[in-house]
């Protein structure tokens, strides 16, 4: 998967498809419109701080690859701070209405 995901962001003219099972398989998705999805599993733990760099280094390489589909889009992570103060907003609704 990992070399189907290199030749396509380096954009060579062979694309390796059919290297494994699993990318022969998927070629119609990765080679045509369809939208691809990259869900990283990180732990916290210190024991599995090399998986989840590895991990994090494929999610990177395969965000530079481009798969034919929709352009990609930028997505922003929720502040901590706005998310909170959310929560506490409701839950003071939610002690409003009791009374």
């Amino acid at each position: 998967l990992a070399d189907v995901f290199m030749a396509k962001a380096e954009g060579r003219s062979h694309i390796p498809f059919r290297n494994s099972k699993l990318t022969h398989l998927m070629e119609p998705c990765l080679n045509g419109q369809g939208k691809t999805l990259m869900v990283v599993n990180v732990g916290p733990e210190a024991e599995h701080a090399h998986e989840s760099l590895c991990s994090l280094r494929f999610a990177s390489q395969v965000s530079q690859c481009n798969t034919g589909g929709k352009p990609k889009r930028c997505v922003r992570p929720a502040r901590a701070n706005a998310a909170s103060g959310a929560g506490r907003q409701a839950g003071a609704e939610k002690t409003a209405r009791r009374k």
